[in-house]
């Protein structure tokens, strides 16, 4: 069992910048997987973006590829969003998730891919 806790939300205006963490309880292979999601208001849960625990690889949807960046602490302990220049469009329920890398390797895009799921962080973004 996994535990991840969310934090660093809240409201900004457009251009400024956020950071959310997200605490796990443990470093196993069913976490070694990390992804960033987000839900606005009446629309379904989409990926923001992964990285690959053990090496480092991130990979990011092409809405928030060079304003995002996802990365953990030295212990793989923490997995942070830094989130620049944000958007109107940005504004939703951001959320932590864990899972195991794919059988071919590398972290999957899919929500129903990952296994564990933080309480989401609330990210509002004012034009």
């Amino acid at each position: 069992q996994v535990q991840l806790v969310e934090s660093g939300g809240g409201s900004v205006q457009a251009g400024g910048s956020l950071r959310l963490s997200c605490a796990a309880s443990a470093y196993t292979t069913s976490s070694s997987c990390m992804g960033w999601f987000r839900q606005a208001p009446g629309k379904e849960r989409e990926w923001v973006a992964s990285i690959y625990r053990g090496g480092g690889i991130t990979d990011y949807a092409n809405s928030v590829k060079g304003r995002f960046t996802i990365s953990q602490d030295n212990d793989k302990s923490t997995v942070y969003l830094q989130m620049n220049s944000l958007k109107s469009e940005d504004t939703a329920i951001y959320y932590c998730a864990a899972a195991s890398p794919r059988l071919g390797g590398g972290c999957s895009r899919l929500p129903e891919s990952y296994k564990y799921w933080g309480k989401g962080s609330q990210v509002t973004v004012s034009s």
